[in-house]
């Protein structure tokens, strides 16, 4: 169902699907008005991004911090926001007329004057060479499950077998598939995406919006290097915020927060929404502005649905754990409960409700909700805060047999978390040094090269641990265990002065 504000928006969508392919490509990429191309690719943000949760709220955006390199605030405002005006409606209609008298004129695909010197989207993310209908066969194969998720799966297989013109179902489906990857934490579902991508760029090579889902992949597996690319592509071709929110991802991990900052601020300019909020949260909280964060957070928050359960939780549990770092801890437990009644299971919220419970010494409520998060995403994070509890909690055994769950898988679920753990229990620093150099050709930021520093540091290398750790802490991101590592390393490299620095702070975070 589209998320229109009224029968006026879907009346046009349904008209444009009846336009030949050369209008809708002038009125998506052309973009005459705002307007205009947010009432086209409204239907396809609604699916393909199954976690967006509709009209964006009326408001101000500013991603100045305290250690940002650039400074624009701008008012944030959505058309498709239920109070439109009839005017902005007859500008659209406007907007369409003109439209259709200039492709009567021609000369209305910009494509055809693109910088000759940019490589195609195809050349840039290599699909596969499987045929066609063995890509299909995958994607195709029989679904079980009896979530909405599932349901969904379902109908969109069904839809891609009957249509005469099944590449808008592929994309669909393989954003299906992505959100199912995100609900259930199987990465197995993105390999079924994949094929989906594969599918549509055999059928529409260089096509967008194969390219967008196959970079979203990359993304995911965290293969960013690869992913920016075509997500620069992508953004310089056609601009959809969706790609920006791409580019600025995959800048991010790698450790570029000027330009991620500035890929974040054309997605908001383009479609201010919870997506576009949470990611400028996120950015500004690495920047060492928690205030700040908090406020985009909690706009993000108030653009939930509960249409979209997991997309709202996971922003009301990102919102809980800010709170919890800002000592508002009430607040924590209040936005931890409400993420869980968006998602009773959703792996994060569980998390953090056992970091909270632990913290109130409730060590048996505690492991109850850890345990569970554990069967649900076993990652070494989950493992490890479970292992922790149970170890506080005398039940030895216990422990020992989720730490050996942790050696068999850590290193290829997560290795730079592994990484920390070894570091921190003292098992293998040689491993840890070479899992958290790896994890660094991908992703290079700031927690990457706190992996590296304790590692360092555990190995006995203290000099190189210390100078890996300036990296770590050059943008100010306000985090309790860069804080520590950083006072335990400058105490072992003769930093007495620095330790004591950090040291305070890290009891004051």
């Amino acid at each position: 169902m589209l998320s229109s504000p009224d029968v006026f928006a879907h009346r046009i969508l349904q008209w444009v699907r009846h336009v030949p392919e050369l209008v809708k490509n002038f009125l998506a990429d052309q973009c005459i008005c705002l307007q205009i191309r947010l009432v086209i690719q409204g239907e396809a943000y609604e699916s393909c991004f199954p976690s967006w949760s509709g009209p964006a709220r009326h408001s101000s955006f500013n991603l100045r911090g305290p250690h940002s390199s650039f400074v624009r605030q701008f008012d944030c405002h959505s058309p498709w926001y239920p109070n439109e005006s009839v005017a902005v409606r007859f500008q659209v209609l406007l907007n369409f007329g003109l439209a259709g008298l200039l492709v009567l004129l021609g000369g209305c695909d910009r494509r055809a004057t693109s910088d000759a010197s940019t490589p195609p989207a195809q050349t840039l993310a290599t699909p596969s060479t499987t045929p066609l209908d063995d890509l299909l066969a995958y994607a195709l194969a029989p679904h079980a499950g009896d979530t909405s998720a599932d349901r969904e799966i379902r109908r969109l297989q069904d839809r891609v077998r009957q249509a005469r013109d099944p590449g808008p179902w592929i994309e669909r489906l393989g954003w299906a598939f992505v959100a199912k990857a995100r609900a259930s934490f199987d990465p197995g579902y993105y390999r079924l995406a994949s094929h989906c991508a594969d599918a549509l760029e055999q059928r529409n090579p260089g096509s967008p919006e194969g390219q967008l889902l196959r970079g979203h992949i990359l993304h995911q597996e965290h293969r960013f290097r690869e992913a920016e690319p075509v997500a620069r592509q992508l953004a310089k071709e056609r601009g959809l915020a969706a790609d920006f929110g791409l580019l600025g991802d995959v800048l991010m991990e790698q450790g570029r927060l000027n330009e991620a900052a500035e890929a974040y601020q054309q997605m908001m300019d383009l479609r201010p929404d919870l997506h576009a909020y949470a990611r400028g949260a996120h950015l500004r909280w690495l920047k060492g502005d928690l205030a700040g964060a908090l406020e985009l957070i909690d706009m993000a928050v108030g653009a939930a649905s509960p249409q979209s359960p997991e997309a709202a939780a996971w922003v009301t549990t990102r919102l809980g754990q800010l709170q919890l770092q800002a000592g508002n801890r009430e607040a924590a437990e209040q936005a931890c409960q409400a993420a869980l009644q968006f998602q009773a299971d959703y792996a994060p919220a569980l998390l953090l409700r056992g970091r909270l419970l632990l913290g109130d010494q409730q060590s048996t409520e505690a492991i109850a909700a850890l345990q569970q998060a554990v069967r649900i995403n076993p990652l070494p994070e989950y493992q490890w805060t479970l292992a922790e509890a149970l170890r506080a909690a005398d039940r030895v055994d216990e422990a020992e047999a989720i730490e050996v769950a942790l050696d068999r898988t850590g290193a290829s679920t997560d290795p730079r978390t592994y990484s920390l753990y070894l570091a921190t229990t003292g098992k293998f620093p040689d491993l840890a040094v070479r899992l958290a150099a790896a994890e660094l050709d991908q992703r290079a930021d700031v927690f990457t090269h706190d992996a590296v520093a304790w590692g360092l540091a555990a190995a006995g290398k203290n000099s190189e641990a210390w100078d890996a750790m300036q990296r770590a802490l050059a943008e100010g991101t306000l985090e309790p265990r860069l804080f520590f590592h950083a006072a335990i390393i400058a105490r072992k490299a003769g930093h007495a002065k620095e330790a004591e620095i950090w040291f305070e702070r890290a009891s004051e975070s």
